[in-house]
């Protein structure tokens, strides 16, 4: 008996947030959708696939940029309504050119940017 995305808790359009965080170091990388299709194809090929909602259309994370994700285990929270994607993370995972999309902290009532873009 396998896993099947169909039992996932998809909300009104069909799609899950994902955490995708380094399976090494635990920093949170980004978040973003799946559709029970973009699950598959993730869980089928090991390379991370999502949703893009501008675009309705399946993205491959780092098809286009070269900065790819590569599975390394799927997780499902208990209400089966979000996942978490621990992944090996090949150059920034973010369109700024940053390592993580949460590159600002609000500290002392200010938001400051903590991650500069890499080179």
């Amino acid at each position: 008996m396998g896993f099947d995305p169909a039992t996932l808790a998809y909300d009104s359009r069909g799609l899950i947030p994902v955490v995708a965080q380094d399976h090494a170091s635990g920093e949170v990388l980004m978040v973003a959708w799946m559709n029970a299709e973009a699950v598959a194809r993730t869980v089928e090929t090991g390379r991370v696939t999502y949703w893009s909602r501008s675009r309705a259309a399946f993205w491959v994370k780092g098809e286009t940029s070269g900065h790819v994700q590569r599975l390394v285990e799927l997780r499902v929270d208990c209400d089966r309504d979000c996942l978490l994607a621990l992944v090996e993370q090949e150059g920034p995972a973010c369109h700024t050119n940053r390592r993580s999309c949460f590159y600002t902290a609000v500290r002392s009532e200010e938001e400051v940017e903590i991650l500069r873009p890499e080179a």
